[in-house]
């Protein structure tokens, strides 16, 4: 592509509605020209997370080797690393059993008491 798609890439990525600037980060990905990071960089606190998962995407591609862009995605991409960890733990122990009471059975008892003044005739 040629210099100018980039710039219009560019502005659409910071003027378009969200599905707009999701489709102009992922086409600045496939171009992976070297003069549209700042641009993405921009983008990267868009208020929708796809926007905003697509420039980061958009970023690592285009500079892999660059430690500053892998800080900062790795430093966003924490929140999607912090679910992934908590998903694996939750499958983890799924299949435990805790046969120990942790607590008094107090609200089982004030349930039944209430169910037992419920089944008497109101006056």
């Amino acid at each position: 592509m040629q210099h100018e798609d980039t710039a219009k890439l560019e502005y659409a990525l910071t003027h378009g509605n969200y599905k707009t600037r999701k489709l102009a980060a992922e086409a600045l990905e496939h171009i992976a020209k070297p003069c549209s990071i700042p641009a993405l960089l921009k983008c990267i606190n868009d208020k929708v997370h796809n926007v905003s998962v697509a420039c980061l995407n958009a970023l690592e591609r285009i500079s892999p080797n660059d430690e500053l862009i892998k800080t900062v995605v790795n430093r966003r991409f924490k929140w999607v690393n912090d679910i992934r960890e908590k998903r694996e733990k939750f499958e983890a122990n799924k299949n435990v059993k805790y046969t120990i009471y942790r607590w008094r059975r107090t609200s089982k008892e004030s349930f039944d008491r209430v169910k037992e003044q419920l089944k008497k005739p109101i006056r």
